[in-house]
C-alpha cells in the first residue's frame, strides 16, 4: 500500500492535527503574562538550579500578580474555613475558632453529601450566591441583588470568557466588535482572537494617569462600524496593568455611552479593595448605574466580575470568581446558564473561599480582630508598595511613571535609544521586548514588555507587579536602575 491513499490522500505517516489543520485561531492567541519573557526565565531558574554560572542568584518573577508566590502570607480565618470545610472532623477540634466552624458548616450544609468534593449546582452553591447576593447589596449601599443573577466562576478569567462567547456571532462586517482599553488585559485579547470576534481598541490617557475619554471611545467605536458590529464595551476598574482607578463621574460618563450606543456594559472589578491614592475610591459601576435612576439602571445590561485572587486575599489558585449579570434578557440567561453546565461547576473550594471573603468576620465575633488587621496590614504594605514604586521610577533617567493608583502593577513609560529599536526589529521582536529580554538576563528579572498588553505607536513600557516583599522590591526597582544606566549607554 502506498504512502498515500490514506485519509484522502494524506500521508499514511502524516499527523492528524499540524500548524496548518488546526484551528487557526488558536494559533493567533498571545498571553504575554506567560509568554516567551517567562518561558525564558523558567530556562534561567533551571540552568541556575544545574550551577550554570549567571551575574544572579535568582530569577525574580515580577511578571505576574500572584501574591502568594511573591511571598504574601495568607489570612488565617479564609485558610481555617477551607481547612475546616475540607476535613470536617477538624469542627470538633477547640483550636479552630466558633465563627470559622459556623462558617464551614453552612458551606458544608449546601454541598452534596456535605462534602467539597461533590459536584455542585452549574450555576454554584445556592448559599453561597445568597451570600455574594447579600455582599453586593452592603457594598453598593442597599442596591438590590438577587443571587438568582450571580453566577460562581472559575476565577473571573473563566466568567469573562463564558460572556464573550455568548456575545460572539456573525460574519463579515456583521461580525462581534469588543470594544478593549489600550494598554489592555492579554486575557481580553486572547480571548476574542479564539473567538475570532474582532478588537475594537480604546486608548486609555497616560498623559491624564490613564483616565477614560468618552471621546475617545466614541472615536473607536466610529471607526469600528465600519467593519464590524460593536456589542460590548470591556472596563478594567481599577485598572490592569495600568493602576488608575477610574473617578465617579468618568462612570458616568461611560453608563451614559453605552446607553446611547446600545453596547453591553463588562465591568472587571476584580481589584476593587486594591485603591491606595489619595482622592481616590471605588465606585461600582452597578452602584453607580442604580443610582443614576429608572432611566439607567432598567435598560443597561451590566456584567460584573470579582475574583478572590486579587484585592487581600491572593488566593490565586484556588480559582474562585463570581459574575453578576443585571437587565439580561430571560432568555439569554438560560442560555448562560445551559453554557455553564457544560463545564458542570466552578471548584467547589474556590466556591467555599468566596463565601468567606464576602461573608467576613463581623464586629462581636472571635475572629475579627485577627481578620481586619491582617487585611489592613496587607492593604498598607501594597500602598506603601505602589509609593515607593512610583517615586523610585521617576528617579530613572527615561522613565516615566505615573501613580499607582490601585490594583497592583506599574507600567511605566520608558525610553528605547534608536539604535536598540533598530535591532529589535532586525531581530523580529518589539523594542521593549529586547530590552525585557535583556534586563532577564542580566538581572533574573522577569517583566512583560508593554507590547503584550498594546500601547500606542512609539511608545514603550513594561508591566511589574509590586508585590514582591518591600525589601526585595527595592532591590528589584535599585536593579532595573543600574540596568538601565547601562542600556541607554550600550545602546546610544
Amino acid at each position: 500500500m502506498s504512502e498515500k491513499a490514506v485519509n484522502g490522500g494524506a500521508p499514511r505517516c502524516g499527523k492528524v492535527l499540524t500548524l496548518d489543520t488546526m484551528n487557526q485561531n488558536v494559533r493567533r492567541v498571545e498571553y504575554a503574562v506567560r509568554g516567551p519573557m517567562v518561558q525564558r526565565a523558567v530556562e534561567i531558574a533551571e540552568e541556575l538550579k544545574t550551577g550554570v554560572k549567571k551575574p544572579f542568584t535568582e530569577v525574580i518573577k515580577a511578571n505576574i500578580g500572584d501574591a502568594h508566590a511573591m511571598g504574601q502570607k495568607p489570612i488565617t480565618f479564609l485558610r481555617q474555613v477551607l481547612a475546616l470545610c475540607a476535613y470536617p472532623a477538624l469542627l470538633d477540634n477547640d483550636e479552630f475558632p466558633e465563627d470559622a466552624k459556623k462558617r464551614a458548616r453552612c458551606i458544608l450544609d449546601g454541598c452534596g453529601g456535605q462534602s467539597i468534593g461533590a459536584y455542585s449546582t452549574s450555576q454554584g452553591i445556592e448559599c453561597i450566591r445568597k451570600d455574594v447576593a447579600r455582599f453586593i447589596e452592603r457594598r453598593d449601599g442597599g442596591v438590590p441583588c438577587h443571587h438568582d443573577d450571580i453566577y460562581l466562576s472559575t476565577g473571573a478569567s473563566d466568567a469573562i470568557v463564558t460572556m464573550l462567547k455568548l456575545l460572539v456571532c456573525g460574519e463579515g462586517r456583521e461580525r462581534t466588535g469588543i470594544m478593549i482599553s489600550i494598554p489592555q488585559y492579554p486575557l481580553y485579547s486572547a480571548a476574542l482572537a479564539e473567538l475570532g470576534a474582532v478588537e475594537i481598541d480604546y486608548y486609555l490617557d497616560e498623559d491624564k494617569c490613564w483616565s477614560m475619554d468618552v471621546k475617545e471611545l466614541r472615536r473607536a467605536l466610529h471607526a469600528a462600524r465600519e467593519h464590524c458590529r460593536p456589542r460590548a464595551l470591556c472596563i478594567i476598574n481599577p485598572g490592569n496593568p495600568t493602576g488608575q482607578v477610574q473617578s465617579r463621574e468618568c462612570i458616568e460618563d461611560v453608563i451614559r455611552f453605552v446607553k446611547e450606543e446600545k453596547l453591553l456594559l463588562m465591568a472587571d472589578e476584580v481589584y476593587q479593595d486594591n485603591v491606595y491614592a489619595d482622592g481616590c475610591e471605588f465606585h461600582s459601576f452597578k452602584k453607580v448605574l442604580f443610582e443614576m435612576g429608572p432611566e439607567f439602571s432598567s435598560v443597561v445590561e451590566l456584567v460584573s466580575f470579582h475574583s478572590t485572587s486579587k484585592c487581600y486575599m491572593g488566593e490565586c489558585g484556588f480559582r474562585g470568581g463570581y459574575m453578576e449579570v443585571v437587565n439580561l434578557d430571560p432568555e439569554v440567561k438560560a442560555q448562560l446558564s445551559k453554557l455553564v453546565s457544560v463545564r458542570l461547576c466552578a471548584p467547589v473550594s474556590g466556591q467555599a473561599l468566596m463565601a468567606v471573603v464576602v461573608n467576613p468576620p463581623q464586629p462581636g465575633e472571635p475572629s475579627y480582630a485577627t481578620f481586619t488587621k491582617e487585611r489592613a496590614a496587607v492593604l498598607a504594605n501594597l500602598a506603601e508598595k505602589a509609593k515607593l514604586t512610583e517615586e523610585m521610577f521617576n528617579n530613572v533617567p527615561g522613565f516615566r511613571c505615573n501613580p499607582v493608583q490601585g490594583a497592583m502593577y506599574t507600567f511605566p513609560r520608558i525610553t528605547i535609544p534608536q539604535k536598540a529599536i533598530d535591532q529589535a526589529k532586525a531581530e523580529g521582536q518589539a523594542p521593549d521586548q529586547l530590552y525585557c529580554m535583556k534586563l532577564l538576563e542580566t538581572t533574573g528579572i522577569c517583566l512583560v514588555p508593554g507590547s503584550g498588553f498594546g500601547q500606542r505607536e512609539g511608545t514603550y513600557h513594561f508591566r511589574m507587579t509590586i508585590l514582591p516583599p518591600t525589601e526585595k522590591l527595592k532591590y528589584v526597582l535599585e536593579k532595573i536602575k543600574e540596568f538601565n544606566r547601562q542600556f541607554l549607554q550600550d545602546y546610544s
